[in-house]
């Protein structure tokens, strides 16, 4: 019971002193009790076990994706990202799904999305979007481990490098819920760039780039990214920032308004979020939106690059 006391305490003290409780503040007071009893990384076996099993689909997703029309891969690359953001753990429909049906997959999450007209629809606009110049840097906050990381994220990723795109891919530095963390998201880049030649050669030459968020809770405070991620985004000239999951794109920075591009993508999975929001659970997020720097401004010309990527290195 000392979890229950734990939060009303935290809320007397937190209204008191910062105003409303939140859903950030909730989530980092749990996991900090986690800590506390040395709860450390509860969900580290699942998430090495999940890992494993969508490394192992991985090629024959990119097989998919290349076999595809341009239009249609960079919708399937859309869906495929919002399908890997249905595996969270700290989701209760997400849990009962999963513990009651040990076949549920990949396809099975693409089953379960909304059919678009999705809640909030930006994909036609992003699409329109991608047949214009290149991004000189996307900026990547990735969510959940297994399928969604390396079924949703990289070949999302890997699609952003063939178009001449810089990738900075961050994750948590410290452990929250089965969120991927720096430390597994090095690991796994290793792990994908022996089965993917082209992110094998974009981590060789520096076109992608593994880095730690400085957060350690599935949402995502900007005001506090890690210093050395604030540095190599200015260095790197950041045009585009991917906040993936209902924690970092919804109960945190739904609103929040950027210089540069943004996509926020999720899949609703709570109950209560999705009413609020005007739909169910299940529901689609895909919010696209331009940035001050990118609304009637002419890109210079180094930044102009061929309308089709490039060819990909064989996966096979």
């Amino acid at each position: 019971m000392w979890f229950p006391k734990t939060v009303e305490c935290h809320h007397a003290l937190f209204s008191s002193a910062y105003g409303s409780l939140t859903v950030r503040s909730l989530l980092d007071t749990r996991e900090q009790c986690l800590n506390e009893f040395h709860f450390a990384d509860p969900y580290q076996n699942i998430k090495q076990q999940e890992n494993e099993a969508a490394l192992r689909i991985l090629p024959e997703r990119l097989q998919h994706l290349d076999g595809l029309e341009v239009r249609h891969r960079q919708v399937a690359l859309a869906e495929g990202l919002l399908a890997g953001n249905v595996f969270d753990w700290g989701a209760k429909a997400i849990t009962r799904l999963m513990e009651g049906d040990d076949s549920f997959g990949f396809e099975e999450a693409m089953s379960k999305l909304q059919a678009r007209p999705w809640l909030v629809d930006d994909l036609d606009p992003w699409l329109e979007r991608l047949q214009d110049h290149r991004h000189k840097c996307a900026l990547i906050f990735a969510d959940n481990s297994g399928l969604d990381i390396i079924l949703g994220v990289f070949p999302f990723a890997r699609e952003m490098v063939l178009r001449g795109t810089q990738v900075i891919l961050c994750a948590n530095s410290k452990p929250a819920l089965n969120d991927v963390t720096y430390g597994e998201l090095k690991i796994l880049a290793k792990k994908v760039a022996e089965l993917c030649p082209t992110i094998r050669t974009a981590l060789a030459e520096g076109h992608l780039e593994v880095m730690a968020s400085g957060a350690a809770s599935p949402c995502l405070d900007l005001s506090r990214v890690d210093e050395m991620l604030s540095q190599e985004c200015q260095r790197r000239g950041v045009d585009l920032v991917v906040l993936e999951g209902m924690g970092r794109a919804i109960h945190t920075n739904y609103h929040a308004a950027f210089s540069c591009e943004s996509l926020k993508l999720a899949v609703l999975k709570n109950k209560w979020l999705a009413n609020r929001l005007g739909g169910d659970v299940f529901s689609v997020i895909f919010k696209y939106m331009k940035g001050s720097k990118v609304e009637g401004a002419t890109p210079n010309r180094s930044d102009i690059g061929p309308q089709t990527r490039k060819s990909p290195e064989t996966d096979r």
